[in-house]
């Protein structure tokens, strides 16, 4: 998108209302935002349909989501243990909710006239809320397994009665930071792999029309997208794997305190 004869990377993230809608004083619009959550939460539904049918011979969505679930629980039950079962359901929504949401980002619907693709997960408001449910969840757990003791958290075991007072702050700030630094961990990776895209994308538009110089640009920002094109896909997965990681390792904590 152009800015001024220039290149605005930022409007790629911009959200935009696509059915207006207000209830008194409060706005309810429909935006292109929440709709691309409502497609992949979709996307997600139509996955688990299809891969339910408990055929006696699994077909390929069958063998799909059984992978999946089964990934998940594993997950689960080697950073948690035996009690992480309890939260696979949670561990699974949160890890397909993810993969959906920057893959969906990825997807080259720009070619259909008027379809822009949009990456919910590159707006801190859908991380943080996610890492915000997460947090909760472990506040909650922690809480209602251990009551008070909870806080014996914030003192590692073996620590001197001496350090007590300078070790506990400490591990309190690193808990605290705890969803700031998983909501935007996944929201910089995003917000920085679509900049990237939308920049070199625009050396290739800009260099179509300059000459052998602009074809010569133009050709190695073809080669540089291709590569950052196939680091995002990646990092697709990883983000969503690694966000569901830390989850589970913050409810070890709070199932087991150390």
């Amino acid at each position: 998108m152009a800015a001024e004869g220039g290149i605005d990377p930022m409007h790629q993230f911009r959200v935009e209302p696509l059915v207006p809608l207000h209830i008194g004083p409060y706005d309810i619009s429909l935006t292109n935002s929440s709709a691309w959550m409502l497609a992949g939460l979709a996307l997600i539904f139509g996955f688990m349909v299809l891969g339910m049918k408990r055929q006696l011979v699994p077909g390929r969505w069958q063998m799909a989501v059984e992978g999946l679930t089964g990934f998940i629980d594993g997950l689960a039950r080697v950073n948690i243990g035996p009690e992480g079962k309890a939260f696979v359901p949670y561990l699974f929504s949160l890890f397909t909710f993810i993969l959906v949401a920057n893959l969906l980002g990825l997807m080259p619907f720009g070619i259909i006239p008027g379809v822009h693709s949009f990456t919910t997960t590159s707006h801190f408001s859908i991380t943080g809320v996610l890492a915000l449910l997460s947090f909760s969840m472990v506040l909650i757990v922690g809480f209602w397994r251990h009551g008070l003791r909870f806080f014996s958290l914030f003192v590692p075991h073996g620590t001197p009665l001496p350090m007590i007072p300078l070790i506990a702050p400490i591990e309190f700030i690193s808990f605290m930071v705890r969803p700031f630094s998983l909501g935007l961990r996944l929201f910089v990776a995003m917000i920085a792999g679509h900049i990237l895209m939308e920049v070199f994308g625009s050396f290739i538009v800009s260099g179509l029309g300059g000459g052998p110089m602009g074809w010569a640009v133009g050709g190695l920002s073809f080669l540089f997208i291709m590569f950052v094109v196939a680091l995002e896909l990646l990092m697709c997965v990883i983000q969503a794997y690694v966000f569901s990681l830390l989850t589970a390792l913050y409810l070890h904590d709070a199932v087991h305190l150390h």
